[in-house]
């Protein structure tokens, strides 16, 4: 490895924004290793793949020990390797539940947890968190799947007070509709309930419409390369359509306005 090269680790990149994460830094001239679940998967020119599941620690420390020993470095970490479950709160297994949370977040601090010791050594690196616009303005049936993107800007924006003083910095990135398919590969609430059916098919409706019009995942993976490259980066990135309109409005518009908008937004009282 050259003097200059930078090493990048993606967790989740054979499809979507994880994708196009990878090629972009690539791209950039760095050294990528991104993580798949399934051996033999295809990956953009200038990735090298990594089998990983970020449920299993077991694998986490096999990838993570490989990156180290073959590029002695890791300087960016992005979590991105996550899964979607859309129903109503009612209709949703615990159990469920539970699967989401050990990817969306418990995944997310086995990798973090695996990689900080070598950023800590090398007394520098960026963590970078694929969050959501439901990360901080929650929607309807999508209860479970909001409340972990909450969990991670919770534990985003906490791990960034803790490894500033390492030259480390955790960064949240906050994508509103993209066009991927991670709505499709997503799980739904396994008890569906007549008296939820009509407003539950109006939001799907609305979502599905939503990520048909929605940004390319390269818009993502654009900003995501800004924010670890940045000389002084910001601890939250809105990106998409509206993301960062929203993230104004969820601050600083009256709660009752808003509740009125997104009731309206999501056709919810029709």
């Amino acid at each position: 490895m050259s003097s200059i090269e930078r090493v990048a680790l993606v967790t989740g990149v054979s499809s979507g924004i994880g994708r196009a994460t990878a090629e972009a830094f690539a791209s950039a001239g760095f050294r990528v290793y991104g993580t798949v679940r399934s051996a033999g998967a295809s990956l953009p020119p200038g990735v090298k793949p990594l089998q990983m599941d970020v449920r299993d620690a077991a694998s986490i420390e096999a990838a993570v020990t490989q990156v180290l020993t073959e590029s002695q470095r890791i300087d960016i970490l992005v979590n991105n390797a996550g899964g979607v479950l859309s129903g109503a709160i009612e209709e949703t297994d615990i159990e469920q539940a539970q699967a989401l949370f050990d990817v969306n977040v418990f995944g997310v601090a086995r990798v973090t947890r695996a990689v900080l010791p070598a950023m800590r050594a090398q007394r520098s690196g960026r963590i970078l968190f694929i969050s959501s616009l439901l990360g901080f303005l929650p929607g309807p049936f999508t209860g479970y799947y909001a409340a972990s993107k909450h969990a991670i800007e919770a534990f985003g924006e906490s791990l960034d007070h803790e490894v500033r003083p390492f030259g480390i910095r955790a960064l949240l990135i906050e994508p509103g509709f993209i066009r991927t398919r991670i709505g499709e590969n997503g799980v739904v609430a396994a008890h569906p309930i007549a008296a939820y059916a009509k407003v539950r098919a109006r939001v799907d409706e609305h979502v599905k419409a939503a990520v048909r019009d929605g940004d390319a995942a390269k818009i993502v993976a654009s900003k995501v390369l800004e924010a670890a490259t940045a000389k002084s980066p910001k601890l939250r990135y809105p990106v998409g359509k509206g993301a960062a309109k929203l993230a104004l409005m969820r601050r600083f518009m009256p709660a009752g306005m808003l509740d009125s908008g997104l009731r309206k937004e999501f056709m919810l009282d029709v």
